[in-house]
């Protein structure tokens, strides 16, 4: 599933909505579309910086033209997209600053997205217009589809479920990889570790990995994820899901699965602790 962002500058909501609905329309186009928002008004006595809470009360509900939307309280922006990403193809996101997931801006007094990318969310903007008409969906669509999606454990269990072949299977075995605090009880702690990938070559590697593994007796579907970017302390980094005839096979590939996608695809990890940071690959 494909994340998107949809802020505004100024702009105010009747522009922002008439951006939402353009976009929407669009991915519609392509799959289904879950839309989130946030709402200020019902976030009781939450700060600003607390703006990837969801405010009201808690409901989900399916619109006509078969877009999700929710709300409630206790609940944050994460976590409803997490749980968006094994029913929808696409997830919209609004009113959010800050969202780790492409974004797009509305109403930056004649900025570009170049030059907003001199702000924090920068390196997030994938497109900025000053107003709607200035939108153009198609190729926000494409600069979309052309960050990483957004996966969970759950949506690449679901999705090897729906496998043709599934009915042969007896068997999914999982690896989650998270980020470790710490080693032993003395080490700084580690707040964050950040991935960035060889571009191109590692999407190669990925789907090769998958294809080979795939090819042994009574492995059916193989599914590799890995994040980039910032992967904060406690979050999920890495999955492999193996759907098998039987267990021996499922839980052999899934082993495989993880060392092979460390030792052949091109991920470069910089660990950020409370007294330093620095790239491994350069400590080795």
């Amino acid at each position: 599933m494909y994340v998107l962002g949809i802020c505004d500058r100024g702009a105010g909501d009747d522009a922002r909505e008439r951006v939402v609905n353009r976009l929407v329309d669009r991915l519609e186009r392509e799959g289904r579309v879950g839309v989130v928002r946030y709402d200020a008004t019902i976030a009781d006595g939450m700060q600003a910086h607390d703006s990837l809470t969801l405010g009201g009360d808690v409901s989900y509900d399916l619109g006509a033209d078969g877009d999700w939307t929710a709300s409630g309280t206790g609940m944050t922006i994460d976590s409803v997209v997490d749980q968006l990403a094994t029913d929808c193809d696409y997830a919209v996101v609004v009113g959010v600053d800050g969202l780790r997931h492409p974004t797009v801006v509305v109403g930056t007094d004649g900025e570009t997205a170049a030059t907003s990318a001199d702000d924090e969310d920068g390196d997030r903007v994938i497109a900025a217009v000053e107003a709607p008409g200035d939108l153009d969906p198609d190729a926000v669509l494409a600069a979309l589809e052309d960050c990483d999606p957004h996966e969970t454990l759950e949506s690449l269990v679901d999705r090897v479920k729906r496998s043709p072949k599934a009915e042969l299977s007896g068997a999914i075995a999982t690896f989650t990889g998270r980020v470790r605090a710490k080693d032993d009880a003395d080490d700084a702690r580690t707040q964050y570790l950040e991935f960035e990938k060889y571009e191109g070559i590692a999407e190669e590697r990925m789907a090769a990995l998958e294809t080979d593994l795939e090819s042994r007796d009574g492995v059916l579907e193989v599914e590799l994820y890995h994040r980039t970017g910032v992967v904060e302390d406690g979050e999920d980094i890495v999955f492999v899901v193996v759907l098998a005839g039987h267990r021996g096979e499922a839980f052999r590939t899934v082993e495989d699965g993880i060392n092979r996608l460390k030792d052949e695809v091109p991920l470069f990890k910089k660990e950020v602790t409370v007294d330093d940071e620095f790239w491994v690959h350069e400590q080795s």
